[in-house]
């Protein structure tokens, strides 16, 4: 069921929105050569806390850290630990706060020192489908309009999008209706409506949009190895132009 949140749950996305924006903007500026991603995920729990808000992530479903980071060709639901990003490679960082018993998620994908020219565009292009996606997210708008502009611009830029993992509805859960697809036909879908939140997060690839999920059971690899990005905000539907909560 999808729900339609009030002026109060509202209030409280938009706190849990910019504590989850705020963190993700310092944890970029830590990523560099030579950092671990466990220490990425230990200044994301320290800062959160600090904010007033709890990580989202920490213990989800049985996951075992505060954000997924996710290294040149992992797709999603990387696990922070004892890997050490190295100059040239892309990190996604996704990462969710909640406050007040309500979720904010987004995420980002950062280079690492001087990347190369391919790893930049499809950042790039990562990012762009994004927003092609949020555009949108109007009233009257149905869920694959999102998906199809997202599906449509990456495409067209010779990339692929990720089928196995999609966008949701967020609120007093993680995950709630709709799911949000990366691909998808016009008009199809559930009618957006004012009120609703949800998470748009397209996951792109150079290569295959087919991935293999690894042995510990979370982190989501590209089939062949070819790198992806991630990019994701929460978005409410309003009466007018979409409000991104996870945006600064």
């Amino acid at each position: 069921m999808i729900t339609l949140k009030s002026a109060r749950e509202i209030s409280y996305m938009r706190e849990a929105g910019r504590i989850v924006a705020l963190t993700l903007q310092e944890l970029g500026k830590q990523v560099k050569a030579g950092i671990t991603t466990g220490d990425l995920d230990r200044f994301a729990v320290e800062f959160l806390r600090r904010a007033g808000a709890e990580p989202a992530f920490l213990g989800y479903q049985g996951y075992p850290a505060s954000i997924c980071a996710s290294v040149n060709e992992e797709v999603i639901h990387g696990i922070p630990g004892l890997r050490k990003l190295e100059n040239g490679d892309i990190i996604s960082i996704d990462i969710g706060s909640v406050i007040h018993g309500y979720y904010g998620d987004t995420s980002m994908t950062f280079p690492v020192g001087e990347i190369s020219d391919e790893a930049a565009r499809l950042m790039q292009v990562t990012e762009q489908s994004l927003y092609k996606g949020i555009e949108q997210a109007t009233p009257g708008h149905r869920i694959g309009d999102i998906s199809a502009a997202v599906q449509h611009y990456v495409e067209s830029h010779g990339y692929q999008v990720v089928r196995d993992f999609v966008g949701h509805g967020i609120g007093s859960h993680m995950h709630e209706e709709p799911q949000v697809p990366n691909y998808g036909k016009a008009g199809l879908g559930p009618r957006l409506q004012p009120g609703m939140v949800i998470a748009i997060e397209p996951m792109v690839n150079v290569g295959t949009y087919e991935v293999v999920v690894q042995s510990n059971g979370w982190t989501a690899v590209t089939r062949d190895q070819s790198l992806s990005a991630h990019f994701e905000h929460t978005v409410l539907i309003t009466e007018g132009t979409p409000e991104i909560l996870t945006r600064l």
